[in-house]
């Protein structure tokens, strides 16, 4: 061959071999083909990985969109096992030492991290130094398993069930001429498992039980409108506010009016018991306390609000009394006083919703109209405010799980939802929709796990949304003051 020829034929070669820049300059001398190093393997450097952030995101990158979002609104058992087997590797590839199966919320699982060591993912000397067995570092020598002690507590750990609620109502009823009002509260469910509804005039009592209607008022023949209803404590007796003012007391029973109480100029749209005492709030701005069982005179007003009250609601232990108004404050007053004890101001709407805990003394929450849309949590024993969050909707109502540190909210502008709550950490459990309407109108079933909604659709809704079951875990929390007694 040709020398001229063969040292063009090298100098090609190099040029095609030799990465941009390494380029032989022209005029340059020209490299031999046998110093250009090549080979057939490719050895990655591992010394800078977080070896536990690619594993979480490994995890969370091997589904498409559309499963992660099936297994977040699932949380069937194979979710768990998932999560079972991801905390199993942990254990033996990163040390993470995790001995029971984490219970987390969908929504914050994509974003824990476990805890690992310090030593690196492969190692390729052997510990000379023995570690005890009791240490819970290492496996017994006389076990068959090759998983560590760790490993082992984590299969053993109990699996709590998947807490499912239906996304569905289990019954719907008709409720005609039921006001798309946000103001008035038009559904209550009594203690003997009756609920009222008050439609246009006239109140009826739908039982539980039985299925069965009846009507107990008509106040169409006065030229009146029922604006509010409310059960008392035993649930024998029902309170009806109207339009013009006036608040009715009936018997339940025996379908009869037994007094009517005047006192207000303009319709009672929020009314709540306490014992044998009725409190009514009225668009007049007034609030007033009387006995049932003594004349109409013995009555106490409660000034403090600028506009319409439209909520009101007695403390568990019926010392405190709360009230919302459409002047966007939170009052606080209690059985003595004449002027309220404790003012918010930190709502930027009309407060409605409003629920006192029946688990930690002391604990309120709130809920603001179209342009707060927050919840808001406030410790009453020392006037300070808790936390809040924004629903990002109007918050039309508010009330507690009787059996578990839960919450459920209905919402109007513009998500017309009901969402379930986790508390303190505000996780959202459930978000249920089917109201067409601004969902005004919310009640607790008296074993404290269903609800019932209305809204201007004129329909009413029961869900099953809490369960039975009481929390066994006690919460820890600075308002509980007899965690703090030794």
């Amino acid at each position: 061959m040709d020398q001229e020829y063969e040292r063009r034929l090298l100098r090609q070669i190099n040029h095609q071999n030799l990465p941009e820049g390494q380029l032989a300059k022209p005029g340059g001398a020209t490299c031999s083909p046998l110093s250009v190093k090549s080979g057939d393997r490719f050895i990655p450097t591992r010394a800078g990985s977080n070896w536990c952030i690619n594993f979480h995101y490994a995890n969370e990158n091997c589904q498409s969109p559309n499963q992660n979002h099936r297994s977040k609104d699932a949380g069937s058992d194979t979710g768990k096992d998932t999560v079972a087997y991801a905390a199993l590797l942990r254990n033996e590839l990163l040390g993470a030492g995790i001995e029971g199966v984490p219970d987390l919320h969908p929504e914050d699982r994509r974003h824990t991290v476990f805890s690992q060591d310090t030593h690196s993912l492969f190692r390729y000397t052997v510990h000379t130094k023995r570690v005890p067995f009791d240490s819970g570092n290492e496996v017994s020598p006389y076990s068959l398993s090759p998983l560590s002690n760790k490993s082992h507590k984590l299969l053993r750990s109990p699996r709590k069930p998947a807490r499912k609620i239906s996304k569905i109502p289990f019954k719907v009823l008709d409720a005609p001429e039921l006001q798309d009002d946000f103001y008035l509260n038009l559904v209550d469910w009594s203690a003997g498992n009756l609920l009222s509804v008050g439609l246009g005039a006239c109140v009826y009592l739908w039982s539980a039980c039985t299925s069965q209607v009846t009507r107990l008022c008509d106040l169409s023949v006065d030229g009146d409108s029922v604006t509010s209803v409310c059960w008392n404590e035993r649930g024998s007796l029902v309170a009806v506010g109207t339009h013009k003012g006036y608040v009715q007391i009936w018997d339940a029973a025996g379908g009869r009016k037994l007094t009517s109480l005047e006192g207000h100029s303009a319709r009672v749209g929020a009314l709540a018991w306490n014992g044998e005492q009725l409190s009514s709030g009225s668009r007049d701005r007034v609030i007033l306390q009387r006995d049932v069982r003594t004349p109409p005179s013995a009555e106490r007003r409660l000034q403090g609000h600028r506009q319409e009250v439209c909520g009101l609601k007695w403390s568990p232990d019926h010392q405190h009394l709360a009230s919302g108004g459409n002047d966007n404050k939170l009052l606080v007053w209690n059985s003595s006083s004449l002027l309220p004890m404790q003012q918010y101001s930190d709502h930027l709407a009309a407060v409605k919703a409003i629920a006192w805990s029946p688990h930690q003394h002391g604990l309120l929450v709130s809920g603001g109209g179209t342009a707060d849309r927050c919840l808001r949590f406030w410790n009453t024993l020392t006037g300070q405010p808790l936390q809040s969050t924004d629903t990002g909707s109007q918050v039309c109502n508010l009330a507690w799980s009787k059996h578990a540190n839960e919450l459920v909210s209905t919402h109007g502008y513009s998500q017309n939802q009901i969402l379930v709550w986790k508390y303190p950490s505000l996780n959202q459990v459930a978000k249920l929709t089917g109201h067409s309407y601004r969902v005004l109108y919310l009640a607790v079933s008296p074993d404290g796990e269903a609800i019932v909604t209305g809204a201007g659709d004129e329909t009413l809704r029961f869900w099953n949304v809490f369960s039975k079951t009481r929390c066994t875990k006690e919460s820890k929390s600075v308002l509980n003051l007899f965690t703090r007694i030794r």
